[in-house]
């Protein structure tokens, strides 16, 4: 039994950021084709691009504006007119701020995160569901956080957006289910990133003797659990928060 995406297209948000370019390179290797999205960083896109196509996979690059629809209606045309659309579509995207105190955070910063997060569900919802409804079937993987559960000090703004966002993806999945679309997230603990390996910053012992299996889990287990979510061996879970935080995180029943 392995993970499939043979003859599937699978679009990315934020696929050129430290997340987003291993679940590109992921998704490649199990046979998909890759739209890769960029907000404003084209070069690390293109370096995405040339590792999903030494893989022997096509890839797309292109930029929007996730927060906002007019953006996200534009892509999907483009798409349309000069790929393919995806039938599969992983919400990494997510705008960046300093955590602090509610009573020091800036309102404009939970504005941020509600456009990125809940809006971006919404968008991405609006332009490429009705194509999946039409092939009778697609995938849509968002990346949700063990914070959204953990509602430490300082997380406000991101938990506020990341719980719209599992309120928006929730409804969504009852809403499409029937025609054999699913919706699921996953919800990374503090992840080891490429960047971490640069800078040798793997390890955080208070953190890692807070998490059940003693350890920061890697960027390529949560890339690993998207595959599986985005593939047939998925297609009976849908409405899933799937943590993949070593046990930190554990959703009650």
């Amino acid at each position: 039994m392995s993970i499939d995406l043979t003859g599937r297209t699978a679009l990315i948000t934020g696929a050129s950021g430290e997340l987003g370019r291993v679940m590109a390179r992921t998704l490649a290797r199990s046979g998909a084709d890759i739209i890769i999205h960029y907000f404003s960083n084209k070069a690390k896109a293109e370096s995405v691009q040339q590792e999903v196509e030494q893989l022997g996979r096509k890839a797309y690059v292109i930029s929007a504006d996730i927060s906002k629809l007019d953006s996200v209606l534009e892509m999907r045309d483009s798409l349309q007119s000069e790929f393919k659309l995806p039938d599969i579509v992983v919400a990494n995207a997510v705008s960046q701020y300093n955590w602090t105190t509610v009573l020091e955070q800036d309102p404009s910063d939970y504005v941020d995160q509600f456009n990125s997060t809940v809006l971006q569900a919404v968008h991405l919802s609006k332009a490429f569901v009705p194509y999946m409804i039409e092939q009778q079937g697609g995938r849509i993987v968002a990346i949700n956080t063990e914070c959204s559960m953990q509602n430490f000090p300082t997380q406000s703004a991101y938990v506020a957006g990341k719980r719209g966002m599992d309120g928006v993806y929730r409804v969504l999945a009852k809403e499409i289910g029937e025609h054999q679309i699913t919706v699921n997230q996953v919800a990374p603990g503090w992840t080891i990133s490429e960047r971490d390996r640069e800078n040798n910053t793997e390890h955080s012992e208070s953190y890692e003797q807070s998490v059940p299996l003693k350890r920061r889990g890697t960027d390529q287990e949560i890339a690993n659990v998207v595959a599986f979510l985005a593939s047939d061996l998925a297609s009976f879970i849908t409405g899933a928060y799937v943590p993949v935080s070593g046990g930190n995180v554990m959703p009650s029943i």
